[in-house]
């Protein structure tokens, strides 16, 4: 198995692919904490799937870079979602269901019909599952991930502590002078960016994985706010790097392989918390 790995770091995709799942799973996580205490652990899913929906958009019309229209279209819905849900009549977890449903649908119907592919459902399960693309990332794509990486972990550590007063008490920040509403816009941004750069390692459906996991497994095990982050951001990086490798010794999907790892890890600080309790 060691030389097996030692053969496999011998390929720049292999650090790629780590280097990638590293910064994406650590940028998940720090943010997932907020999402988690905020009652919006599933607008990974609902964000994700309106991803899904810029990314059938784009093949239909032959766009090589999907980018450009599945980043802005995720930006605008998680500003809609975050800020504007708030004082529709539509709120919560019912907004994250409607918005999830209606999208992957609508994707999935654009892409049977009009899309130009001969294998719409390997380029579904591809996109909502994950696959090799992973494992197929070009250098100038590492580098802008490190970049974006780069501006969301010092966006968080630069307003953690309005970031820390939004998520806990939204109203009182608004009095002692916090722009709550600048904070959310921030955050929605922030948050349709690591999921749009989710998708390539885990895919659309299991991006809320990467959220959610961290931080409850992190809650299991500590009280305080900056414990749980720091935890979460360490757990999430370890599963992250445990499940590509074992991607690449077994040959299993990559996003599959790190979101069964995030199940372990989560299952261990549950059965630790529970022995802390006890003891």
């Amino acid at each position: 198995m060691i030389d097996k790995l030692v053969y496999y770091f011998q390929f720049p995709f292999v650090i790629y692919a780590i280097i990638v799942g590293v910064l994406i799973s650590l940028c998940s996580s720090l943010f997932g904490v907020t999402l988690v205490l905020r009652r919006f652990s599933f607008i990974g899913d609902g964000l994700s799937h309106v991803a899904f929906l810029g990314v059938a958009v784009a093949a239909v019309l032959n766009i090589t870079d999907n980018m450009l229209i599945v980043m802005p279209v995720t930006v605008v819905c998680a500003v809609l979602v975050l800020c504007a849900g708030q004082n529709s009549k539509i709120k919560g977890d019912a907004s994250m269901a409607v918005l999830s449903v209606g999208a992957l649908a609508i994707g999935y119907l654009i892409l049977n019909i009009f899309s130009p592919s001969a294998n719409v459902s390997g380029d579904v399960c591809g996109t909502l599952f994950g696959s090799v693309s992973i494992l197929t990332l070009k250098g100038y794509e590492v580098f802008l991930c490190v970049v974006v990486s780069a501006v969301v972990v010092l966006l968080f550590l630069m307003f953690y502590n309005r970031i820390f007063s939004v998520t806990f008490d939204e109203d009182f920040a608004r009095a002692t002078g916090v722009h709550a509403g600048v904070y959310n816009i921030v955050m929605a941004v922030v948050i349709a960016v690591i999921i749009v750069l989710g998708m390539k390692l885990v895919g659309s459906l299991l991006i809320s994985a990467l959220i959610i996991f961290p931080a409850l497994s992190a809650m299991r095990l500590f009280n305080s706010y900056r414990s749980v982050t720091m935890f979460s951001a360490a757990f999430s990086v370890v599963c992250s790097i445990t499940g590509i490798i074992a991607a690449l010794l077994t040959g299993a999907p990559v996003g599959s392989a790190v979101v069964a790892a995030d199940i372990v890890g989560f299952a261990v600080c549950a059965a630790g918390g529970a022995i802390a309790k006890r003891i």
